[in-house]
């Protein structure tokens, strides 16, 4: 690692953690920051070594952190390869990712949680994380090695989509996972009222032809999973909220006590069920777009803290998978490359300060799973992203970096430009 010093210099720091949003200077060295002065002296001695990055009043702010990634390898790295995941991922201001356990093989047993790390320090990008199956091949039956992933590395436990429909399962998983403070994501669903369904149920799912999934087979799948939470003392995420029902389960949740975080995708924060329009399978996704009265409910979560992450949902597939009747096309969209300039939206749009949009894409995953990262402090990872919060981006998702280029926001005008990846102090894009 190298001794030279980096100076970021006339930035504007943003740094949810200590709600810190002002001019300054950060100093890093062996990967680490050595110094952030408010100031504008600091204290420094730079010595003969040291490189000076003007940041020109841009934002400089923690890396994000997804905690949500699909990628095909292994079994389906036509789809997308943790390199072009990574390079997505720097491209868009993400330093960290950690990577979904539905692959082929599925990430159940620890020697998978070790090629997925090993793989992804190799590359030598962004840092590379696993979340372990929490059943045997996300059979929804038999309890994966939960300990063993947990010692291996894996920052959290999940069988991704699908939903654990057998009680007792679920049930065995987190009251396991529970003895070692195991955290444990599951997608709130009920299976039987959503199975078949592509769209959100309601008038325009009805004039379409599509078969809808109700709100309340969220809500109702919710409930269960807070159940067994409270008898289980569980560490548990829901994942991927989308409906204005279940944040109203999970607020009377809190209120009970339980500890329970909850993730929203960045596609639910910007887009409805009108989007879908006239078929447009890039607009495809699991859970399915939702009401604007839903996604209002979703941002003002956001702005009042209660949402602890926003994620890419990061799940490439290729035009053969899309480019097809709706009902027929694989759900999911890429979003590594675009994150930061689509959460954007919510403060160019609807008014959120720029601290409360970038802190559950940093400090909230990071403090969730435990990470070193996510802050900008002395002694914190030289993790870093620096944007210009207002240049105009047009989405053009041909030239993204991901393999496969299924993203909704393809031709949408954003704003929010990134200029600088830096993981450990090594810049990566």
């Amino acid at each position: 690692m190298s001794d030279t010093i980096i100076v970021f210099s006339d930035a504007r720091l943003l740094d949810p953690a200590t709600g810190r949003d002002g001019p300054a200077t950060l100093i890093v060295q062996h990967g680490k920051i050595i110094e952030v002065a408010f100031e504008r002296q600091f204290h420094t001695e730079l010595g003969a070594d040291f490189e000076i990055i003007d940041c020109d009043g841009h934002c400089l702010a923690p890396g994000l952190i997804d905690i949500r990634v699909k990628t095909g390898e292994p079994g389906a790295e036509p789809k997308e390869t943790l390199k072009s995941a990574s390079l997505a991922a720097a491209a868009g201001g993400v330093t960290t990712i950690v990577v979904q356990p539905d692959t082929d093989p599925a990430v159940d047993d620890p020697a998978m949680i070790d090629f997925i790390q090993r793989r992804g320090a190799a590359l030598n990008l962004v840092n590379v994380r696993a979340a372990g199956a929490a059943t045997k091949a996300l059979d929804g039956q038999r309890m994966a090695e939960i300990g063993l992933m947990d010692e291996a590395g894996a920052l959290y436990f999940t069988d991704g989509d699908k939903v654990i429909v057998n009680s007792r399962t679920l049930q065995r998983v987190m009251s396991y996972a529970a003895a070692f403070n195991a955290l444990i994501a599951c997608r709130p669903s009920d299976p039987w009222l959503t199975e078949g369904a592509v769209a959100a149920s309601g008038e325009l799912a009805t004039r379409l032809g599509l078969s809808g999934s109700p709100a309340i087979a969220e809500r109702i799948g919710l409930e269960r999973d807070l159940a067994l939470v409270e008898q289980t003392g569980a560490r548990f995420l829901v994942d991927q909220i989308s409906t204005e029902g279940a944040l109203e389960t999970l607020a009377r949740a809190r209120a009970k006590g339980l500890e329970v975080a909850v993730s929203v995708s960045i596609n639910h924060l910007c887009f409805n069920e009108v989007d879908i329009g006239d078929y447009r399978t890039f607009y495809r996704l699991d859970p399915p777009l939702r009401s604007e009265t839903d996604r209002q409910a979703l941002i003002e979560a956001v702005r009042e803290g209660l949402i602890d992450v926003i994620t890419s949902a990061h799940a490439p597939a290729p035009a053969e998978d899309k480019r097809r009747p709706f009902a027929e096309a694989a759900p999911g969209a890429v979003g590594l490359e675009t994150l930061l300039s689509a959460a954007l939206t919510l403060h160019h749009e609807d008014g959120l300060d720029l601290l409360d949009v970038l802190r559950p894409l940093t400090q909230g995953p990071a403090a969730l799973l435990g990470l070193d990262a996510g802050v900008l402090a002395e002694g914190a990872p030289a993790d870093l992203v620096l944007f210009d919060p207002g240049a105009p981006v047009i989405v053009d998702a041909d030239r993204l970096r991901s393999k496969s280029k299924n993203s909704p926001f393809d031709g949408r005008r954003l704003q929010g430009q990134v200029i600088g990846t830096w993981v450990g102090g090594r810049k990566v894009f």
